[in-house]
């Protein structure tokens, strides 16, 4: 569907061909191209500022239906994001014109101040991702719009084999984190326990990566109180997916742990009305977990990375877990309920801990849709990062930066443990009080994973969105897949790993 073809304007014939420009310059190598930005530019409705867009019908001898012309914005401030934003725009554009292909001219070379493989990811990902739509539960009439058939990115002939797999490689990685999107996005019903952890070990199938589903018999075997203790009140068993990508000779072991709460009613601390309504979206953890997974079957690394995903539903009922109840975690700890809406911090506990016991890790990290209380600190774009390994935090800073995919560290003080004390048990698992409440709840999981070298992301905010931006439509976002595979597998890897 996305191909890298050689830039020759002179043989073909296109639909659509997006063209970047940068304020008051042309960006391409291109002669007849480039006469026809200069064209555009001379506009007075045309300046090549960001988010800028001029469509031209005349083109200037170029074999083309039209030409889209994207602003960039000035050209020493271009970033990878400003060029994931005209390609989702380019597409957009096409797709708001009723065509079924694009193709998108890539900057002259010597351009931009990055590196080509970073131009060609940030390209093809922005192309892709706004290129997706969830139209699952629409009827045919109401499927108005359809996702194009094929987006070609041209670039100049001799590059075109070079970085064939860096974009081999984007590709895949939009796989997962589209993946993860639908996941996030299906209705909750559709979601339970049992059926999202077949989602997932359907998925884990085509790529080759191992899967075990623990389910309730096995759990209460393997004394997972804590997360059993949040399964109590619904009628669809807990389940907890492992997926192992186990390759022969792989000397680290990296272990990633994804909440996943199906549907999160807030047990008998049931939430408000308003706050019920996205609550589809309390396992965003669990699917950017497994669409990284489904990504690292692809790209083979020689890393053995396991997916651990706790899943369960948070419902009020007659067997439902109270306020005042103390749970026994896998670890041995005892946890006293202080709300039963602080759940998801429950089942990481039992999931952490135990994959530190069972993996010994040289490396942990969990994603979780965990706190409003990060919401309120970063609001909705920005995840929370906590981790005490500065140089972790400083390479997932520095993934988040090159992915667009935002991240902010935030403090765990020590004394901070002092508010999760509790009379009857080892911990409680929501402080006295209400301030500070993601770095609380950051500060409870670190109870859980021992000595391991473990970083915690709470994606409240970022998981689930209600706006549109160019390559981000409404519903899931797929938040954390694109940000796991580049620390993972992208620049950082020697450095984190």
């Amino acid at each position: 569907m996305i191909i890298l073809k050689s830039a020759d304007l002179s043989r073909r014939r296109f639909t659509n061909i997006v063209v970047p420009v940068c304020e008051k310059k042309s960006i391409t190598a291109e002669a007849r191209l480039a006469a026809l930005v200069d064209d555009a530019l001379s506009l007075p409705e045309f300046e090549g500022k960001k988010d800028d867009a001029l469509v031209r019908y005349s083109t200037g001898g170029i074999k083309a239906e039209r030409l889209i012309f994207l602003g960039l914005g000035k050209a020493k401030q271009v970033t990878e994001d400003d060029l994931r934003r005209m390609a989702a725009n380019g597409v957009r554009r096409a797709l708001d014109l009723g065509q079924p292909k694009v193709a998108i001219v890539m900057p002259d070379i010597e351009t931009l101040k990055m590196d080509r493989e970073s131009q060609v990811t940030a390209v093809i990902e922005g192309a892709l991702l706004a290129n997706h739509f969830f139209h699952r539960y629409r009827g045919k009439k109401e499927r108005k719009v359809k996702a194009l058939s094929a987006i070609e990115v041209l670039i100049a002939r001799n590059e075109v084999n070079r970085l064939r797999p860096v974009a081999e490689k984007a590709v895949t990685v939009v796989s997962g984190a589209l993946l993860a999107r639908d996941w996030v996005s299906t209705p909750p019903m559709d979601k339970v326990p049992e059926k999202f952890g077949a989602m997932v070990e359907k998925a884990m199938e085509e790529v080759g990566v191992s899967v075990e589903i623990k389910d309730h018999k096995e759990l209460a075997q393997m004394k997972f109180g804590a997360m059993l203790g949040v399964a109590m009140g619904s009628d669809s068993p807990a389940r907890m997916v492992v997926a192992d990508y186990n390759p022969e000779g792989a000397t680290k072991t990296v272990v990633l742990v994804g909440k996943g709460v199906t549907y999160d009613s807030g047990g008998l601390n049931l939430k408000p009305a308003e706050g019920l309504k996205g609550m589809k979206s309390d396992m965003a953890g669990a699917a950017a977990v497994a669409g990284t997974l489904y990504n690292v079957g692809q790209l083979r690394p020689d890393v053995r990375v396991i997916g651990v995903m706790p899943l369960v539903e948070n419902m009020p009922s007659g067997r439902a877990l109270r306020v005042g109840d103390v749970l026994k975690s896998v670890s041995g700890k005892t946890i006293e309920v202080g709300n039963t809406d602080a759940e998801g911090r429950l089942i990481l506990a039992d999931a952490m801990a135990w994959a530190t016991k069972t993996y010994k890790p040289d490396l942990m990290i969990d994603l979780a849709t965990l706190t409003g209380a990060c919401m309120v600190a970063l609001g909705q774009d920005i995840a929370g990062v906590f981790t005490a390994d500065e140089r972790l935090s400083k390479a997932l800073m520095r993934s988040s930066e090159r992915v667009h995919e935002r991240c902010w560290p935030l403090p765990m003080p020590e004394d901070y443990k002092a508010h999760l004390k509790s009379d009857v048990a080892d911990i409680a698992n929501i402080a006295g009080h209400r301030w500070g409440g993601s770095s609380t709840a950051a500060l409870f999981l670190s109870e859980f994973v021992g000595k391991t070298r473990w970083a915690h992301i709470d994606i409240a905010g970022p998981a689930f969105t209600q706006k549109d931006s160019p390559y981000v439509r409404p519903g899931g976002t797929g938040f954390g897949v694109r940000l796991l595979c580049d620390l993972l597998f992208g620049e950082e890897s020697s450095l984190t790993l």
